[in-house]
C-alpha cells in the first residue's frame, strides 16, 4: 500500500528537520485552543505529531485513492453539458475522501472548522496530492481562497463562508482574468455596482477561471466608475448561483480533471471583501502569492511522479542485454533529476516557512495592538519576513515550474517511444507540467517580480552568516565555491547597476535571479549535508553544477550578449 508521505525519504527528511517551533508558537500562542478543541495541540511536540498524522492520511489518500484514478480522470475529464460542469468520477471520489478526512480547511481557524495548520504543512499536502493527480490540486489547492476571506473579510463573512470550505461542502474559484485582461489585471472591466440600498452586484465576463463551476467565487471587479487602473478595483465574494453562467469550458493540453471556465456574471449579488479600491493592490497580490506557492508545490509533485516513473521504467527496461538504468547516460539523467528534486524541495519549504512567519507575525501584531502592548520587535521581524518571502515566492515558482518541464521531458525521453503513448503515465505528466510555468504568472513575470529583491541584495545578511560558518571536509570546498558564485554575482550586479540603464537591467534580470537562487539553495543544501551524510552528494552535485551555470550567467551579462536585443527587428523579421 503506497503512502506518498512515508514512502518519500526526502519529504520525511524535510519534515523531521523543519524546525518551525517559532511558527507553531505564533500560530498557537499559549495553546489555548486545546481547552475548546480536543484535536488542538497542547505543546510544540503535540503540534508536530498532529501534522505528521495528518500528512500520513494525505499520503495514504494520494497514493491509494487519487493516483490509481488519475489516468481515468485524464481520459474522462471534466464535462460540460447544457451549462453545467461535472467533475470526472475519480475527481468526485477523491474530493469525497478528502472531505470525509477533514482535509479541506488546512490553514483555517479551528472555530470555523479548520485545522489551523501552517502553510508549510499545507504545501507539503499539495505536493503529495499533485504527485497523485495534478488536476485535483487545482481544486484541493484552492483553499487559498478561503484563506483570503479569513485574512481580509468581516467576521460575519468569515462565519458564513469559511465553515463551508472547511467541511468540503463548497469549493472555490478566484475569478480574476478576463478576455482582455490576462496578466495585466489593471485592465479588468467586470463591473461592480450598488443599488440604492448599498447592495453590491457584479456584471461582466471572466475567462480562464480554474474551477469556475465553484460554489463560492472571489471576484476582482471595477467598483469605481470612470477609473481605468488598479486603483479602481475591489474584491468581492459571491455564490456561484443561477446568476453566474458557465458559458464554456476550455479544452486543454493537460490537467483535464480541472475545469477551466468562461463565466458570465449577470447582476450577481456580491459582498465587498475588505476595503474598496484595495482589490488589486493588496488582496489579489496576497492571493496570487499564495497561488504561486501552491503551483510550485504542484510542479514539485508532478516532478516527483515523473522521476518515479522514469526510475521504475529504467530498471525494468532491458536493451543490449542490460537494464537501461545501467547505461551511464541514462543513470546520469536520473541523478540530475533526483538532485533537482531535492534541491527544489529544500527551496520551497524554506520559502513556505518565511511566508508562515510573515503572515503569523501580522496576526500577532494586530493582537498586540488590540491589547495595547508594544510590538516593535515583532514589527521588525515581520518586515524582514515580508521582504524575504516577496523575493523567494516568485523565485521558487520560476525555479520549480521550469524544472518540472525539464524533469518530465527527460522522464519521457527515458521511456523512449513508449513514453509517447497513452498507456504510460509519463505522457500525461509531461502535458500536466506544461501549464505550471504559465498560469499564476509566467516564468518571465516571476523574474520581473524577483529582480528588485535581487538587485537590492536583501539576503546579504543571510549569506554573510553562512560565509562565517565553518564547514568540514568536502563541505568546506563547496562553501568556497559558493563564495566564488557570490563574487560573480556582485560583479554582475555592479555591472548592471553601474550602466544605469533600466532596459539593460530588465534583460539581465534572468541571469541575476538565477545566480541568486544558486546561492540561496546552495547554502540550504550545505546545512542539510551537515545533518545527513547522504545530502553531501546532493549538495556537491548541485553546487558544482551551479558554479558552472553562474559563470555562464556572469559571462552573458558582462559580454553584453543582450545587445542583440537592440537589433531584434533586423534578426527576427
Amino acid at each position: 500500500m503506497p503512502n506518498f508521505f512515508t514512502d518519500n525519504k526526502d519529504i520525511l527528511f524535510q519534515f523531521e528537520n523543519f524546525n518551525i517551533e517559532d511558527i507553531i508558537e505564533l500560530m498557537e500562542g499559549n495553546f489555548e485552543d486545546a481547552k475548546d478543541f480536543n484535536y488542538a495541540p497542547k505543546d510544540n511536540q503535540d503540534a508536530m505529531d498532529n501534522y505528521q498524522k495528518t500528512l500520513e492520511i494525505v499520503g495514504d489518500i494520494a497514493g491509494n485513492i487519487v493516483a490509481p484514478l488519475a489516468a481515468e480522470v485524464d481520459e474522462e475529464s471534466a464535462q460540460f453539458d447544457n451549462g453545467k460542469v461535472t467533475y470526472a468520477k475519480g475527481t468526485q471520489e477523491a474530493l469525497r475522501q478528502l472531505s470525509q478526512a477533514d482535509l479541506m480547511g488546512f490553514t483555517l481557524p479551528r472555530k470555523h472548522g479548520g485545522l489551523n495548520f501552517p502553510i508549510t504543512i499545507y504545501i507539503m499536502a499539495i505536493e503529495m496530492i499533485s504527485r497523485a493527480d495534478a488536476s485535483l490540486m487545482n481544486i484541493f489547492g484552492l483553499q487559498d481562497i478561503a484563506e483570503t476571506i479569513n485574512k481580509f473579510s468581516s467576521e460575519e463573512q468569515k462565519a458564513e463562508f469559511l465553515p463551508q470550505f472547511a467541511s468540503g461542502k463548497a469549493t472555490g474559484a478566484m475569478a480574476l482574468t478576463e478576455p482582455d485582461a490576462g496578466s495585466d489585471l489593471q485592465a479588468v472591466n467586470l463591473q461592480a455596482y450598488q443599488d440604492e440600498d448599498g447592495n453590491w452586484f457584479l456584471h461582466g465576463v471572466k475567462r480562464f477561471i480554474t474551477n469556475g463551476n465553484a460554489d463560492i467565487h472571489l471576484v476582482l471587479a471595477r467598483s469605481e466608475a470612470g477609473t481605468k487602473d488598479g486603483r479602481g478595483l475591489s474584491m468581492f465574494v459571491c455564490y456561484g448561483d443561477d446568476t453566474v453562467t458557465v458559458r464554456r469550458i476550455e479544452h486543454k493540453l493537460g490537467i483535464h480533471g480541472s475545469p477551466t471556465c468562461e463565466l458570465q456574471f449577470n447582476d450577481t449579488p456580491a459582498k465587498l471583501v475588505g476595503k474598496r479600491k484595495f482589490g488589486l493592490i493588496k488582496y489579489v497580490m496576497d492571493l496570487m502569492n499564495g497561488a504561486r506557492l501552491g503551483v510550485s508545490a504542484q510542479a514539485l509533485g508532478i516532478s516527483q511522479a515523473a522521476y518515479e516513473e522514469a526510475l521504475s521504467y529504467a530498471k525494468a527496461r532491458e536493451q543490449f542485454g542490460k537494464a537501461i538504468y545501467d547505461i551511464p547516460v541514462v543513470t546520469n539523467m536520473l541523478i540530475d533529476m533526483r538532485v533537482t528534486l531535492e534541491s527544489n524541495r529544500s527551496l520551497i519549504y524554506a520559502t513556505s516557512k518565511w511566508v508562515d512567519r510573515r503572515d503569523k507575525l501580522i496576526e500577532r501584531i494586530e493582537h498586540l495592538k488590540e491589547e495595547g502592548k508594544a510590538f516593535q520587535e515583532e514589527s521588525a521581524k515581520q518586515k524582514e519576513a515580508a521582504k524575504i518571502s516577496a523575493l523567494l515566492t516568485p523565485m521558487t515558482k520560476y525555479i520549480l515550474t521550469e524544472a518540472a518541464n525539464k524533469i518530465t521531458y527527460d522522464a519521457l525521453q527515458i521511456h523512449g517511444g513508449t513514453g509517447y503513448m497513452k498507456e504510460f503515465s509519463v505522457e500525461r505528466l509531461a502535458r500536466d507540467a506544461r501549464i505550471t510555468n504559465i498560469y499564476e504568472g509566467t516564468s518571465q513575470l516571476q523574474i520581473v517580480a524577483a529582480i528588485g529583491g535581487v538587485i537590492n541584495d536583501i539576503l546579504a545578511d543571510h549569506f554573510d552568516k553562512n560565509e562565517k560558518k565553518s564547514y568540514k571536509g568536502t563541505l568546506a570546498g563547496l562553501a568556497d565555491r559558493l563564495k566564488e558564485i557570490r563574487e560573480l554575482f556582485y560583479e554582475g550586479q555592479k555591472f548592471v547597476v553601474d550602466k544605469n540603464d533600466r532596459y539593460f537591467q530588465d534583460v539581465a534580470a534572468k541571469e541575476l535571479v538565477e545566480m541568486y537562487s544558486y546561492l540561496y539553495v546552495g547554502y540550504l543544501l550545505l546545512d542539510e549535508a551537515e545533518i545527513n551524510t547522504r545530502k553531501v552528494f546532493i549538495a556537491n552535485r548541485y553546487i558544482v553544477s551551479a558554479s558552472a551555470m553562474a559563470r555562464k550567467n556572469y559571462e552573458t551579462i558582462k559580454n553584453e550578449q543582450f545587445s542583440d536585443l537592440l537589433h531584434a527587428d533586423e534578426i527576427l523579421i
